[in-house]
């Protein structure tokens, strides 16, 4: 079933496929929503609220984009709402980067740490840590593995304001790593060719 026919079949009243409209986003929504407002319980709510929106705008989709871009933007209009609502829309967050692990018995090669998955840890939290736009950006294009011209759609940013905010964001985690983890800078660095999984 293409985008347009599940839509159909909600439009039609059928709540089964509806249903099948959130298992099949949750994923994308809870990343999105929980990156950008950083509190599990606000999450929790907004991402129903988030598919509260989707229900009652079905009528407005045409197909134009992707069934995934046009929830991601729902997504991000209703985060940016609840901040708002907060005050926090714009907030560049300066909390500590996380620090080395301590404890270890012995020193680990950066491929060891790699294979415990450690980097990808320190990377995330990394990001958690860049301010609400940069981690945003870099969340849509690295993790969810959306296009510049995606991310244009979702954001509603130009494609030069996506494009400074990944580069920047790319330079923000690359010193991150540099200072407080330097034997593993060069695993961790992201590229355009190199997706933070």
């Amino acid at each position: 079933m293409n985008d347009k026919e599940l839509i159909a079949q909600i439009q039609g009243g059928n709540t089964n496929a509806f249903r099948f409209l959130v298992n099949q986003h949750r994923k994308l929504v809870w990343h999105m929503v929980l990156r950008m407002v950083r509190h599990h319980e606000d999450a929790e709510d907004i991402c129903q609220e988030v598919f509260i929106r989707v229900f009652k705008s079905m009528a407005k989709y045409r197909g134009d984009s992707k069934l995934s871009t046009w929830i991601a933007a729902i997504a991000y209009n209703t985060c940016l709402d609840h901040l708002r609502k907060k005050g926090k829309a714009f907030v560049m967050h300066t909390d500590t980067l996380p620090e080395s692990p301590t404890g270890s018995t012995s020193p680990s090669t950066p491929w060891e740490e790699l294979q415990r998955g450690e980097v990808k840890t320190i990377v995330h939290g990394i990001i958690e840590n860049l301010p609400l736009h940069y981690r945003t950006v870099i969340t849509l294009f690295y993790l969810e593995e959306f296009s510049i011209q995606e991310i244009e759609s979702i954001t509603a940013m130009q494609e030069g304001t996506i494009k400074n905010y990944l580069h920047r964001g790319r330079k923000l985690i690359q010193e991150a790593v540099v200072t407080n983890f330097p034997e593993m800078a060069r695993i961790a660095q992201p590229t355009n060719d190199n997706k933070l999984a």
